[in-house]
């Protein structure tokens, strides 16, 4: 009778802890495609944040690239043309980001990063291997991008 009573306990024992499991894993699923989309919403409003930056900083460039080639030109000094040059780094940097493929990259450089034998990326030259690779590896197949990344390589501009 004992024996009847612990082997109806063992399987209902068995189908909850099936059960534990299947929610769990569930739960870490839901958990990841939160994160991924958190992670997307994060990049969104990176790149609208850039944009809407890009609007203002580039007014200020244009009126001050005006203003520093004016004065050069009036006082013939060609010392006030200096500061358009990282300005124009900034403003390179910010259309790249709102408008260009620099997210891109840094998802293929991220790839390339957790590709490696160094996956903490901190050996000197770790990048630059992995990079010396995947070129290697893409050479001798066009789609490496593609099937791990998920776009096309005519997008992604070196």
């Amino acid at each position: 009778m004992g024996f009847i009573c612990s082997k109806s306990m063992n399987e209902n024992m068995k189908n909850q802890q099936e059960f534990m499991l299947m929610n769990a894993r569930l739960q870490l699923e839901r958990q990841l495609m939160m994160q991924n989309e958190m992670r997307e919403r994060q990049m969104a409003m990176q790149v609208a944040w850039s944009r809407e930056f890009l609007k203002y900083f580039g007014t200020f460039f244009g009126i001050a690239a005006i203003s520093l080639t004016a004065g050069a030109i009036k006082r013939k000094k060609p010392a006030f043309l200096f500061p358009i040059i990282p300005l124009g780094f900034v403003l390179t940097y910010q259309y790249d980001l709102g408008y260009g493929t620099l997210l891109q990259r840094m998802k293929v450089v991220e790839f390339l990063l957790s590709q490696a034998s160094c996956g903490s990326g901190r050996c000197p030259f770790c990048l630059l291997v992995v990079f010396l690779k995947w070129l290697f590896e893409a050479a001798n197949s066009g789609v490496y991008l593609c099937c791990h990344l998920g776009f096309s390589l005519n997008k992604i501009y070196f």
